[in-house]
């Protein structure tokens, strides 16, 4: 049976377990990470160089990065969820590295720095703030009109992209209105499998 290595309040492995929902894959979730003071053993680096979570285990086959976990969960369980050509992947997976290499350090920054008192906050902050705010107006003006963010359906960006962005929408920060952004995540939190992976 498929097992996955992290704490169940990342949001890293929030989209691994939706994945999993969503596919009806059976898998079983072990409480790892800072807090469980169990990512810096021998036995879980050796599976995970970086000390972090998610971790994948798939019979023989491990895999950490939770992009690349979900690729390979697509790719071995639920094709469904990507595109059935490369063109079409594309489609998908743009979305996937953009919250990576686009929306990921404004989404820390605010993690840690809503947690702050203004007067606490890094001088970076607000100009951090300001860019996740440009990179979600992206997500915003593209989502408008669709219920999903490829191919008309549920895919792998949906699935990376709401654990996140689901945050960043909340932060108690000041923040233009996204509407279509807002309601693309109320559509996809009201997925009982979205439910089942996020809560409890």
């Amino acid at each position: 049976m498929i097992k996955v290595l992290g704490r169940k309040t990342s949001g890293n492995v929030q989209k691994v377990l939706f994945l999993l929902e969503e596919a009806g894959v059976a898998y079983e979730r072990e409480d790892y990470g800072r807090l469980f003071e169990n990512t810096k053993t021998d036995e879980y680096l050796a599976m995970n160089p970086t000390a972090k979570v998610p971790t994948l285990v798939d019979g023989d086959t491990v895999i950490w990065e939770s992009n690349t976990i979900l690729r390979y969960l697509a790719a071995t369980q639920a094709p469904q969820l990507t595109g059935t050509t490369p063109a079409d992947a594309t489609q998908v997976e743009r979305w996937m590295d953009f919250l990576l290499a686009a929306v990921n350090a404004g989404y820390l920054a605010a993690f840690k720095g809503s947690k702050l008192k203004a007067s606490e906050r890094p001088p970076e902050f607000a100009g951090q703030i300001k860019d996740l705010h440009a990179q979600m107006a992206i997500l915003d003006q593209h989502i408008a009109g669709k219920e999903f963010f490829a191919l008309d359906k549920l895919t792998l960006a949906d699935i990376a992209l709401a654990p996140v962005i689901g945050r960043c929408l909340n932060f108690p920060l000041d923040r233009p209105a996204m509407p279509n952004l807002e309601a693309w995540f109320d559509r996809i939190k009201s997925r009982a499998t979205y439910d089942a992976a996020t809560q409890g």
